[in-house]
This record gives structure tokens, sequence and C-alpha cells, in this order.
């Protein structure tokens, strides 16, 4: 099911109850709808058209424009991406963790004082310019059931307690697996406090080796392969947008559409 093909019954379908579970009905109907709105902005991630460029057949793009931000500070675009795992994706007992960075180019950088600026926008300068880290974690491979922005200097380890918050409480946790970067005592230490077991691969500088259960290691592929899928949308592969509650909104979609293909 491509994209290009979302205005069909099919697509629309599985997306249209639980939209229509969360949204407000109050005023009058409005130009776009919500259906062609979707479709814009979906389009306009996976091909990283500027907003402007967008094509007519889509409306105005200042209608869809306004919509996707309206609708991000209202928390609609989350909501609707954790009801469509809640009713699609059944979930294992294993958090799979990863933090990919993507490039900001200058078109990222304009969020003004009042927005707090760089900081306050997760965008951090790291070798190579702008950028910022998307934080998933993820219970099997379509959904990331957990998703945190930060500046791309960051480190895993201050986030990961935020990202294991963000699971749902039911199954509960018994693993999380993590990469060799992750292997640090300040993540293992919290995790073991919840009962949950880090399988991590331990860097060789360790002075005590340990232990990790290589089996479950290897589903940390899950986690990778949502964000390869992730990434085939070139506006979450490069970030444009100014503010990163815009940009989470973005990547909160994707992962429905996702879920739904």
């Amino acid at each position: 099911m491509s994209v290009r093909l979302l205005r069909t019954d099919e697509a629309w379908a599985e997306i249209a109850p639980s939209l229509t579970a969360i949204k407000s009905h109050a005023g009058s109907p409005p130009v776009l709808s919500d259906r062609m709105c979707i479709a814009a902005v979906l389009s306009l991630a996976r091909t990283g058209t500027p907003w402007r460029d967008l094509p007519e057949a889509f409306g105005h793009w200042d209608a869809g424009s306004h919509r996707l931000r309206r609708w991000a500070r209202r928390g609609l675009w989350r909501q609707r991406w954790e009801r469509l795992q809640t009713d699609a994706c059944p979930l294992p007992r294993q958090l799979c963790i990863d933090a990919p960075m993507v490039r900001a180019p200058q078109h990222a950088a304009g969020a003004v004082k009042k927005n707090g600026g760089h900081t306050a926008q997760a965008l951090g300068r790291s070798r190579g310019g702008l950028s910022t880290n998307i934080h998933a974690g993820g219970r099997a491979e379509r959904p990331g059931v957990a998703l945190v922005l930060t500046a791309g200097h960051c480190h895993e380890r201050p986030v990961c307690e935020t990202v294991c918050a963000q699971v749902p409480p039911e199954p509960a946790l018994t693993h999380a697996m993590m990469d060799k970067g992750s292997d640090s005592d300040g993540i293992r230490e919290p995790l073991v406090a919840h009962d949950i077991v880090p399988v991590i691969p331990p860097k060789s500088n360790r002075r005590a080796p340990l232990d990790y259960e290589k089996a479950l290691d290897k589903l940390r592929e899950t986690v990778e392969r949502f964000f390869n899928n992730l990434k085939q949308f070139r506006r979450i592969a490069t970030r444009y947008e100014k503010l990163s509650q815009t940009f989470l909104a973005l990547i909160h979609l994707v992962a429905a559409w996702i879920i739904i293909k």
C-alpha cells in the first residue's frame, strides 16, 4: 500500500475510526478534509517537498501546514499513533531501544528565542553540524512504542528512563535490548531496579566482563528495521522542521502509517 494511494477506501478505512474517536467535532467543517490533509502530509514527508511546492491536488499548502501544527499542539497525532498500536499490534515483553541521529540543515535552525532556541527544539551541534537524536523503544518490528527527541550531542543515558516511562505498563517488561554504545552503569542500574534485565553487549574496556543473552540481543534488529522504514520518508531522514513538536508529529504520523502498511 503506497503513500500515493492513501486516498483509496482501503487505506482510509484503517485511519478514519481512530481519527474520529480523538478529534473535536466542534465548529464548521474545514475547507480541506481530514482525508486529504493526511494524504498531503504523508506525501510531503515521503518526498521531502517544501510546503509551498505541495501539488495543487492536495489543496492549498497553508491549510495542511496549519492543521499539522494545530493538531501537534493538541497531541492528536500522538493519540492516533498510540490508539493504532493498542488496536492492531500485540506487544511482547521485550523492549528494544535505539537512537539514530538525523541531520538538520539550515532550514531547521531558525527557531526564534521565544520558542527556546536550539536547546528547547532538540537541536544540538555535533561533528558535521546541527542534528537531532530520535530515541525509540520498540516491542515489535512495526511500531515504536516510545519516541523521544533530544539534541544530537546527547547520550542515551539521561533519556533511557524517559523512553521506558512511555512504554505501556501492560504487559510488564522483562528485558531491554540496546547496542554496545549504551553499555554504562548509569543505564543498567535503573533497569535492574525496575526488575528489567539489561541485554547490552559489554564494551571491551570494562574491568569486569559481563554476560548477556546473545539470543535476545539478536531481537534488537526489530527497532533497527523500524528506523529503516521510518527513514524511507525523506522529511524524517533529514529534519527540516524548526520546531521539535512539529517534527515529532511527523514521526508519529509516519509511525502510524507503518503500522497500517
